[in-house]
């Protein structure tokens, strides 16, 4: 099993506003960067938006070890998911993503990790930048 670095970020310009994120998978030497976004959006969807899209576009099960500045995002996969999902995700905030990222994790081994945010970590910062782009992008369609 291949092993992968993910490092991803979301932003929103207003809570919900206009929002953008980007993920950077890294795998050996070899690296691709990911972006999107919404025109109306939360800041916590476009952080596990990031998460989603990096984990779906791996091509084969990885062992994935995903860095994240969202405490959200990341307590949500290392603690908090099992308990929601056998809840059925009564109660909780972005059923439909974290639906989603069950799907897309399901083949693989994923750990998350917390970066504290702006401040000075390389990845987090570009993926800061990439994604507020794209936040600023979608605020003009």
């Amino acid at each position: 099993m291949k092993t992968v670095q993910i490092f991803t970020d979301g932003s929103s310009l207003g809570n919900p506003g206009p929002g953008g994120w980007c993920a950077i998978l890294r795998f050996g030497e070899h690296e691709r960067e990911l972006k999107g976004g919404e025109k109306h959006t939360t800041n916590n969807r476009m952080e596990l938006m990031a998460a989603i899209e990096g984990i779906r576009a791996l091509k084969e099960p990885c062992a994935v070890t995903l860095f994240a500045d969202s405490s959200y995002v990341v307590r949500g996969i290392n603690e908090w998911i099992a308990g929601w999902e056998k809840k059925n995700f009564a109660k909780v905030k972005n059923p439909d993503l974290w639906r989603e990222y069950l799907r897309v994790s399901a083949a693989h081994k994923v750990a998350a990790v917390w970066v504290r945010g702006h401040n000075g970590h390389s990845e987090n910062e570009r993926c800061d930048r990439v994604a507020r782009g794209e936040a600023e992008i979608h605020s003009l369609l």
